[in-house]
């Protein structure tokens, strides 16, 4: 059974009887496992010793309460998961045992973190930085791993690691999408079947649209309802809403170019 390891004083003497020399590759979750996840976790194992997965539903980065009690997680199916792909253990912590300072003290980024999902959704990337922190912290990981769907967040984390010195790379990875082409997230599961099919126009409109604005013109006749479209530092980034469950994604711009 893999070990599951439910506070901060019993990750530390895991971590404490990692043998020296060894690589640790560390994967953060919010649970709600899906084949993202999956492949972050593959890499981490092939590319280190250990491989640690966090499984942690980070209330602080939700800025509504009803997107927190809806998240559509399953602890024992990613336990399950996590389990059969090989990781070695599995850090699940109480809120508590993350935030004993009941979040009196936070990361706060003043520049990147204000626009798209930080304009639409104030306050979040303060939860993320801040758990993140306190993770990669905790973890004293050789890698961790992210995933270029949170393309946004993935700079951020960088940016954050390296103003903060933390000795770890940052390891970003291809997003995995669906056979559609709708980028895999654990919100997903909450649409409905019709939605879920209609889903799949979202992708495809930000990667042929020839502007951002055309594309948020094509997704809004399409049914959505769109929060962003942004081109910015060579990328394209969107989200939308169905039946009330946000979508994000983004494609590189060269990308787009050859679509």
């Amino acid at each position: 059974m893999i070990p599951v390891l439910r506070t901060v004083e019993e990750w530390r003497r895991f971590r404490d009887a990692i043998e020296p020399g060894q690589t640790l590759g560390f994967v953060p979750t919010m649970g709600g496992l899906h084949r993202g996840h999956s492949a972050l976790a593959r890499r981490s194992i092939a590319e280190n010793d250990v491989t640690v997965a966090s499984v942690f539903l980070n209330r602080t980065q939700f800025n509504k309460a009803s997107d927190f009690e809806t998240y559509p997680a399953n602890f024992e199916q990613d336990l399950a998961l996590l389990e059969e792909l090989g990781v070695d253990a599995v850090f699940a912590p109480e809120y508590e045992s993350m935030y004993p300072d009941s979040y009196r003290y936070r990361v706060t980024e003043s520049d990147l973190s204000r626009s798209m999902e930080g304009e639409s959704r104030p306050g979040h990337f303060d939860g993320v930085l801040t758990v993140v922190l306190k993770l990669l912290v905790l973890a004293g990981a050789t890698r961790a791993y992210f995933g270029e769907k949170d393309f946004q967040q993935l700079q951020l984390v960088k940016g954050m690691a390296e103003a903060f010195f933390l000795p770890v790379e940052i390891v970003a990875c291809p997003t995995v999408r669906s056979e559609d082409g709708l980028a895999l997230s654990s919100r997903n599961r909450r649409l409905s079947p019709t939605a879920r099919q209609k889903a799949a126009a979202f992708p495809k409109i930000l990667n042929t649209a020839d502007s951002a604005k055309e594309a948020r013109a094509a997704l809004e006749e399409a049914g959505f309802v769109v929060e962003y479209v942004v081109d910015q530092e060579g990328r394209r980034f969107g989200a939308v809403s169905l039946e009330g469950v946000r979508l994000i994604d983004n494609w590189a711009l060269s990308v787009l170019e050859k679509a």
